[in-house]
């Protein structure tokens, strides 16, 4: 079933109380192998594995960093849907999105809906990188996942992949559900449920009688429970 909650506003306290512990779409492809479409087993799955983990114990997000790039998508954001919406349609925004047909849950939060059937996913980008997207005329591999988890979890016919460079024009690839990469996204996240599972429950005997520590949060100066 599909719990949508539009009036959540992306980047907030309660965005990030929503997503935390939650696999989405935009983490998703670290538990694919996109040429296999098997489930990851490396390092940076296992990492993920671990990260969601202990959001999931502690219902605490740590801080992320955030780069130039970060900064510039979250400025460029608008500006591309904003030009979408001038040349093909407009779009609606919405907060986050949760399904959980599988006996987990999956979540994700869209860059805009489009009329009653589609999506919109912005990637603003450097310029050479913009130019090679143009030149092949293809979504990026490192996008897949995220298209095609948005279209699992969105239940949505279509998802356009917007890739935005200010000074350049705006370049648009319509994405449609792929059944297989669906397949590999629910067997990827029922495996990671399995071992998160059994972490938790070794990490719960394992700390069985060892002292209790506070969190400090650093921006504020208070000790919060752990």
């Amino acid at each position: 079933m599909l719990h949508e909650l539009p009036d959540l506003v992306q980047g907030t306290d309660e965005w990030h109380a929503q997503r935390r512990g939650l696999v989405t779409a935009s983490v998703v492809g670290q538990l694919v192998t996109a040429k296999t479409l098997k489930p990851a087993s490396n390092e940076t799955s296992r990492g993920l594995t671990a990260l969601l983990v202990a959001e999931r114990i502690t219902g605490h997000t740590d801080p992320a960093y955030t780069s130039d790039d970060m900064l510039r998508g979250i400025e460029d954001e608008p500006r591309a849907r904003e030009k979408y919406s001038e040349h093909r349609a407009p779009v609606r925004e919405t907060g986050f999105m949760v399904r959980d047909d599988w006996g987990f849950q999956i979540g994700y939060s869209p860059d805009g809906l489009v009329s009653d059937d589609g999506l919109i996913e912005i990637t603003s980008r450097r310029q050479k990188v913009h130019l090679a997207t143009i030149l092949a005329d293809e979504v990026p591999v490192e996008k897949v996942a995220q298209l095609q988890c948005g279209l699992l979890v969105s239940g949505r016919a279509w998802i356009d992949y917007v890739s935005y460079c200010g000074g350049m024009p705006l370049y648009v690839k319509r994405v449609l559900p792929d059944a297989r990469w669906a397949e590999a996204i629910v067997a990827a996240v029922e495996q990671l449920e399995r071992v998160a599972e059994r972490m938790v429950s070794d990490y719960h005997e394992q700390v069985e009688g060892l002292p209790t520590t506070e969190r400090i949060d650093a921006t504020a100066g208070e000790a919060v429970a752990a």
